[in-house]
């Protein structure tokens, strides 16, 4: 009997699980919004690149070529890549493009039968001969050209698919954007120039981009890597005479290199040594007992990193280092890269940083509270993120679904695994969850998932599931801090690859002899499918 599962998104977590669905002769179908795959790579700003080292962003049997030759691929060869993947395994056409799935619905058990239930889905088991899933699929180049039949009629543009399985790759970072909310009066209506969010300004073509930020005074709103990018450009264009203002929040170790002093940052977090020196989730009393007795080698990792960031860029000098640890910051997966030359525009005054815990618009610009000055400009660019919770909430049709997929607002998301949600049955979350690769990390989890669909292990009971990602909220909550982010495995790659391998009956342990295993930083490379 043929399953039909369902992929929504051809980014990278979209083509990772086509493939691998494939590979275990599943045909899936993969809906796509746009007209090209690639995700947040099929359309950026002219500067930007990868910002993780490219050994860690390649698929496993899919290398970079031999003909990229930087560390930090730009994003015209980011995307050349993906297609390039895409390509070779021949993933197209299982693809529908300009197909935007506008709402999913379960059609099977009730939600009183589904709350008594103490396996996924009933039975354990990723398929029910009961429970489907219908699709809502809107054709948005039929809505887009706005495609009338000769009776002026619109034509139908929607479409409803009904599958098996639905595996969700909406991602975090696009769509939806994130803008702070601003008391009555306060906020963007108040101000008399233009606000913007930084997808509009990424959508531009770049040579409108450059016209549209001509000669403008602007405050660019963030400090991750969208804004830096952006006030780059910003300060490109308009020099010292217009400098472009950053507002931030929070000072943050932004890194300008992956090697601290001559040693890749590898080494120090990307280890199973280094995962030695951490506590994590469901770890045994020795464990435990070595985390806490190596904690000054965790300390002091993270302060030489600290000392390499504080004297390649200065920050003493700009009031920029942060009062938290670098190994808080990557726990949180709010590890990013400085542009090169970031600094040196501080310093010469075409870019100017400013600190605004919190601010609101008037009538000038922008008016940082406790000051009575407002910083004038002409266009605001909030690089304020996505809200990606919202993206992956508004999906679904049900209430209970939209309730639960999420889980509590002070809690990590409640998926096993990082992909399954115990409560809602046939369905996957690829993407969502962070790490420092999202490749990497997508690419372990749709393996993963593909074993689960062809039957190799089956998933335990409900609450153990439930307990094991509460055990997996308690670390992000340890490891982060306040800086605690809902969604992400931080420095823990290989204790949970460790955990993905030992459910597929794997040998987790990918590295030839001792030494290596123990020291050697583990890569995509090193899961690659015999």
């Amino acid at each position: 009997m043929e399953r039909k599962v369902a992929i929504v998104g051809a980014g990278i977590s979209g083509l990772l699980a086509c493939k691998y669905t494939l590979s275990k002769g599943f045909t899936p179908v993969v809906f796509e919004a746009r007209s090209s795959i690639g995700g947040v790579w099929r359309k950026t700003l002219e500067t930007t690149k990868l910002q993780t080292p490219k050994p860690f962003y390649q698929f496993s049997d899919f290398p970079w070529p031999s003909s990229v030759k930087e560390e930090f691929p730009n994003q015209f060869q980011v995307f050349d890549y993906l297609q390039s993947y895409a390509h070779h395994f021949d993933l197209l056409r299982h693809i529908k493009f300009n197909s935007k799935v506008v709402r999913i619905e379960y059609e099977g058990g009730s939600d009183e039968e589904m709350q008594a239930w103490e396996l996924w889905g009933g039975n354990g088991e990723p398929f029910s001969c009961k429970g489907k899933w219908n699709l809502t699929v809107n054709d948005t180049q039929l809505l887009s050209t706005e495609v009338l039949d000769s009776l002026m009629k619109v034509v139908d543009v929607t479409q409803v698919y009904q599958v098996d399985f639905v595996i969700l790759c909406v991602g975090r970072f696009t769509d939806v954007p994130n803008i702070p909310e601003f008391p009555p009066g306060k906020g963007p209506e108040a101000f008399h120039g233009n606000v913007i969010h930084s997808m509009e300004y990424s959508a531009m073509d770049f040579a409108s981009a450059a016209e549209f930020i001509k000669g403008k005074r602007i405050a660019v709103v963030g400090f991750q890597k969208h804004a830096l990018d952006i006030s780059m450009e910003c300060s490109a264009v308009n020099g010292e005479k217009n400098p472009c203002r950053v507002l931030y929040k929070t000072e943050h170790w932004n890194v300008p290199d992956y090697e601290p002093w001559g040693l890749p940052l590898a080494y120090l977090y990307f280890s199973r040594f280094s995962e030695l020196l951490l506590h994590k989730p469901g770890e045994g009393f020795f464990l435990s007992l070595l985390a806490t007795i190596l904690s000054p080698v965790r300390w002091g990792f993270s302060k030489w990193v600290e000392s390499h960031i504080r004297r390649k860029l200065s920050l003493e000098k700009f009031g920029m280092v942060p009062k938290h640890s670098f190994l808080k910051e990557i726990s949180a997966c709010l590890i990013s890269t400085v542009p090169e030359g970031f600094y040196d525009r501080v310093e010469k005054g075409s870019i100017v940083l400013k600190k605004a815990p919190k601010f609101s618009f008037c009538q000038k610009g922008i008016l940082v509270d406790g000051e009575n000055t407002p910083v004038e400009t002409d266009l605001v660019i909030m690089a304020t993120g996505f809200n990606g919770e919202k993206k992956l909430k508004d999906i679904f049709a049900s209430s209970n679904f939209q309730d639960c997929i999420l889980g509590s607002p002070t809690a990590s998301v409640p998926f096993y695994r990082e992909c399954i949600n115990p409560r809602i049955p046939q369905l996957a979350i690829i993407g969502f969850s962070e790490s420092i690769s999202n490749l990497y990390t997508s690419e372990m989890r749709c393996r993963w998932l593909a074993e689960l669909l062809d039957g190799t292990f089956k998933l335990p009971g409900i609450k153990e599931m439930e307990k094991d990602a509460g055990r997996w909220d308690k670390y992000m909550k340890q490891s982060s801090g306040v800086y605690y982010r809902r969604s992400c495995i931080g420095v823990l790659h290989i204790w949970y690859n460790d955990q993905l391998c030992k459910d597929m009956g794997w040998n987790p342990k990918r590295k030839k002899g001792f030494l290596a295993e123990l020291f050697e930083p583990y890569v995509p490379s090193d899961y690659c499918p015999s």
